[in-house]
């Protein structure tokens, strides 16, 4: 669930909550290329990883998430301007970008369909998608456990959802997907990790 004033506590735990995840940005974040859109900047923490581009944009609607992403874009190498927008509703024509970013955002956009569609709507032809996130466990009883404990975290994490699929959600938008990566454990561990490529047709 998406407040208007933002989750002031979610976004003052996200950096230790998602230090698990540190190890894994360098390999998403280094895919991208070319005009770069990320979406759910969050506090910034993929903002040290990226490559030489030739520019960058960002969007995060929560404005405590805002605040502290930006030091760090002011530290990085990159020249570009975040914005407080949600991925529903981008604030950019078609075509704009070579590549979208989305790294761990798809749980907690609210409409995620509307935010692929966006995403293929600002891609130019042959754009990509980078991506990664927690997605439903392949394991029937780890996920009944995910269904069960989803709307009491929801609520508690700033409505991420522990199942949803960016595999059916691009591919739902009319985007390819090129490449999809398990890592590490999938069947026992309760946020099982996936990672894949996505490319807009009609280069």
């Amino acid at each position: 669930m998406r407040r208007p004033d933002g989750h002031p506590l979610v976004a003052r735990l996200l950096d230790l909550a998602m230090a698990p995840m540190d190890k894994l940005r360098p390999r998403v974040v280094r895919q991208v290329t070319g005009d770069v859109l990320e979406i759910g900047v969050g506090t910034g923490l993929n903002l040290p990883h990226y490559p030489p581009v030739r520019s960058w944009s960002g969007i995060e609607p929560d404005p405590h998430m805002r605040r502290r992403a930006a030091p760090r874009l002011a530290r990085s190498t990159l020249h570009g301007t975040l914005e407080a927008a949600g991925a529903e509703r981008l604030p950019y024509d078609d075509g704009s970008f070579d590549t979208v970013l989305a790294t761990w955002v798809w749980c907690t956009i609210p409409d995620a369909p509307a935010a692929a569609a966006e995403v293929a709507r600002v891609l130019r032809p042959g754009g990509r998608v980078v991506w990664i996130e927690h997605v439903g466990s392949p394991n029937p009883p780890m996920r009944c456990a995910q269904h069960l404990v989803d709307p009491v975290w929801t609520r508690l994490a700033g409505g991420c959802h522990l199942t949803r699929d960016p595999v059916a959600l691009l591919e739902g938008a009319g985007l390819v997907v090129e490449t999809v990566s398990d890592i590490g454990p999938q069947r026992w561990t309760p946020v099982p990790q996936r990672c894949g490529v996505a490319v807009k047709p009609g280069r």
